[in-house]
């Protein structure tokens, strides 16, 4: 009988940690039986099956596909949709592209400032489909807008429906509407539906210049069902290098964003993965149930008046759905915080149930677990990735067992902890032994205000935690399902986040989980530190977290569902006559043996390494491959004279088969005074000219869009003509008709964030030896910007 409390609030807690998670999303999808009014789940996948059938890449013919399906259904909804397109340069990152942009406007009934619904419509630049990145959004703003024109309500505010295109090369699209559309100026604010996995809850995130005062509140007051938001996932947001669309809203039109993304099964994120088949249903029903409430709320709210310079803190909570106050309050609730310890402090010392050396001996467990298990994460990942070299070969963070992973290291780091604090704290008074934690709590959150102010709702727990040792010192024997019940907040806050750190930034992150994990249990010590049986439990943790070690183990390998990335690219230098396959991959396998074989040599000095990924990835292996009859591009000089060097010399380079991509370089020492690429300019930089501080030979890396040509302009005070190399992609490797290259094997895919199944020929040209262009009207396709 006396165990019974123990095992209710043990029981208490593991409920209260499962319901962190459940209450975060839907539990299903709902069908198309549903009311014509609400989103259904159903609908929208039926949207989803058009988009993300193929790949649709930036240029690519399925791309134009989905573009003439999306204008399709926004006819069917009563709109008139446009197309935006232009070229779009980014002198920093000396890239280019044409983006075509699908635009349709709903009219209001008042002359307020405009609602942006805004996603993507391209996937990522290798083979996928990308059904959440970025399917999943389009298919929730269709799905949204059709329910939402069921109710028959007419909107105040106009709502512009925005698909852009070549988000996924640079946010290109969303920079071609802020810079140049007209209806840019009339917008007031923008939803973003994003993806960078295909499965969990989508959190809320918040783009502005100013304070989020006003945004926070009118999210609230919008009221969606399942709120999953917090200041400190911004506040980490905003550290990482990864922006959106939305990025370009706040930045080049000083238009704030709720853009809603959602991050799980991360291992899909650009890749071949990115199917409907892995989509999580409840994620997109997720989705379905932010835009549809916003939507009726910003429809005909105020959208000139979001703006603020009061900053709030904000979090989701369950049943109370979200907590929020100004940062104003943020010193004022910790100094509160810290008078109320102390004042405990000495409350218990006046009545003795303190003592210096019982707090001192409760130190001893809590710091030895905070040390031991934060190195058991940094060091014991490393270990892992050194057992397991293949998981190298996955580029992302987040590994196909990650979870696994996750489990293994949290359990172990209970395990860890329950054992120290029977070993050095078992009979000390809790009162005492929950000094140590509560201090750090307070040195936490010390540490939150002055450097992450985002996180400052950290502060709720521990006045939770402070009504708990108010307790401890009044009772010696509490209620321990109550005393469960008072950690509900830090369980509801930072289970999650337990979760969440190693998905979001990658499975090395999990020593961040041990930490947080050591640091929740000794907000639990109310709860635990009255147990008797802790070498029990920790044989227990322990127990599971070798079967999740196994479980892991026994998925560490690549299967039909875990495929294993690899890359293959022909490359052809037309200079010297050789020709090659290269790969990136550090861990040949089968296939790529087959064309790289069983001794591939190191990259030769005169391959340029020109893959652009995110990662900076080169290629690691070369092999001599045979000489393929690729029709390379042809290069036109405008009929000029070049024996003055400072006259604007022209030239064109034409593709002779469809290509996606084309680099241009030119050695570092040559200098030129004007510059531009199908007419946008480089701009001039400190030195006074363009690409004056150039430090490698890359002049552009130009995306391709419907085969366009390459227009270069520029004047130079050389003295001997400038000699240009160009390296010509095309993302048709597998099923070009030079090449027989065996399909890959099912427990393979090609590896995502770098160009690969490509062939890319190298040719390398001096200006004077180019013929002259017959007609000076020859020039690329699509050079003028338009609207159609």
């Amino acid at each position: 009988m006396k165990r019974i409390p123990a095992v209710l609030s043990l029981l208490l807690i593991i409920g209260l940690v499962f319901y962190s998670f459940f209450s975060l999303m839907p539990q299903n999808g709902t069908p198309k039986s549903i009311s014509k009014t609400e989103f259904s789940t159903e609908r929208a996948l039926e949207h989803l099956h058009h988009i993300a059938q193929k790949p649709h890449y930036h240029g690519s013919e399925e791309h134009k596909v989905v573009r003439n399906y999306l204008m399709e259904e926004l006819k069917k909804l009563g709109l008139q949709p446009q197309t935006q397109e232009g070229f779009v340069f980014n002198p920093q990152r000396r890239t280019m592209d044409r983006p075509i942009n699908i635009v349709a406007r709903m009219e209001g009934t008042s002359d307020g400032k405009a609602l942006v619904l805004l996603s993507h419509y391209d996937s990522a630049l290798v083979p996928s489909p990308g059904a959440s990145d970025a399917g999943s959004g389009i298919a929730t703003i269709l799905e949204s807008l059709r329910a939402y024109q069921a109710t028959g309500e007419k909107p105040k505010n106009d709502i512009i429906i925005l698909f852009t295109d070549a988000e996924e090369i640079g946010l290109d699209g969303a920079k071609l509407f802020v810079n140049e559309h007209p209806w840019a100026k009339d917008v007031g604010l923008v939803l973003n539906f994003e993806a960078r996995g295909s499965g969990g809850p989508s959190n809320m995130i918040l783009e502005t210049n100013g304070g989020n005062k006003k945004l926070v509140q009118a999210f609230i007051e919008a009221d969606p069902d399942y709120p999953v938001a917090s200041s400190l996932m911004y506040s980490v947001y905003k550290m990482l290098p990864n922006d959106t669309d939305s990025t370009i809203f706040r930045e080049n039109g000083d238009i704030p964003s709720y853009f809603f993304a959602f991050i799980d099964d991360h291992f899909d994120y650009h890749t071949a993965n990115d199917t409907i088949e892995n989509l999580d249903i409840e994620t997109l029903q997720h989705q379905g149930s932010y835009l549809l409430p916003l939507l009726h709320y910003f429809a005909n709210a105020d959208l000139s008046n979001l703006k603020s310079q009061e900053d709030y803190v904000y979090v989701n909570f369950p049943f109370l759905k979200m907590i929020s106050f100004p940062f104003l309050w943020i010193l004022p609730l910790l100094l509160v915080a810290i008078a109320l310890f102390a004042i405990l402090v000495f409350y218990g010392f006046k009545k003795e149930k303190l003592t210096g050396k019982a707090i001192a001996k409760g130190f001893v467990p809590f710091l030895l677990s905070l040390v031991v298990c934060g190195a058991i994460g940094l060091f014991g990942w490393k270990l892992m990735v050194a057992i397991y070299p293949q998981y190298n070969e996955i580029q992302h963070g987040f590994k196909y067992n990650g979870h696994d992973y996750v489990a293994f290291f949290v359990l172990l780091s209970l395990s860890i902890t329950f054992y120290l604090y029977r070993r050095f704290a078992n009979r000390t008074p809790v009162a005492s032994v929950y000094v140590a934690p509560l201090l750090f709590w307070m040195l936490i959150n010390v540490a939150v205000f002055v450097v992450l102010k985002g996180a400052a709702y950290f502060i709720i727990p521990v006045f939770f935690g402070l009504l708990s040792f108010w307790v401890l010192i009044r009772q010696e024997k509490p209620n321990l399902p109550l005393m469960a019940l008072l950690a509900a907040p830090a369980l509801f806050f930072f289970s999650p986040l337990i979760q969440f750190f190693p998905v979001g930034l990658g499975s090395q992150m999990v020593v961040i989980s041990c930490v947080f994990t050591v640091l929740l249990f000794g907000l639990l010590l109310p709860v635990f530190g009255f147990y008797r049986w802790k070498k029990f439990l920790s044989v227990l943790c322990f127990l599971f977290a070798l079967g999740f070690f196994v479980k892991a183990h026994l998925n560490s390998g690549f299967s039909k569902m875990h495929q294993k990335p690899n890359s293959l690219i022909y490359y052809q230098d037309q200079d010297n006559g050789q020709s090659y396959w290269l790969t990136y991959d550090k861990l040949l396998d089968r296939w790529t043996k087959g064309y790289l074989g069983e001794n591939p040599q190191h990259v030769p000095s005169e391959i340029i390494q020109a893959s652009g990924s995110k990662y900076n990835t080169g290629y690691t292996y070369a092999a001599e491959a045979p000489k393929k009859p690729i029709t390379p591009f042809k290069v036109l000089r405008k009929r000029d004279t070049i024996s003055n060097p400072s006259e604007e010399i022209t030239f064109t380079i034409l593709p002779k088969r469809t290509i996606n991509q084309l680099n241009l370089y030119a050695d570092t020492d040559v200098t030129f005074t004007s510059l531009s690429f199908n007419g946008q300019k480089v701009p001039k930089d400190s030195t006074g000219l363009p690409y004056g501080n150039r430090k490698n030979e890359l002049l552009l890396r130009y995306w391709v869009n419907n085969n366009d040509s390459l227009k270069v302009s520029y004047t130079t005070e050389q003295q001997k003509p400038v000699s240009f190399t160009a390296l010509e992609f095309s993302y048709d490797l597998m099923d070009h008709e030079n090449f027989s290259i065996h399909q890959r094997p099912s427990d393979m895919m090609p590896k995502p964030f770098v160009v690969t199944d490509a062939i890319v020929i190298k040719r390398t040209f001096a200006i004077d030896e180019l013929p002259n262009r017959k007609k000076d009207s020859l020039t690329f396709k699509a050079q003028k910007k338009s609207t159609k």
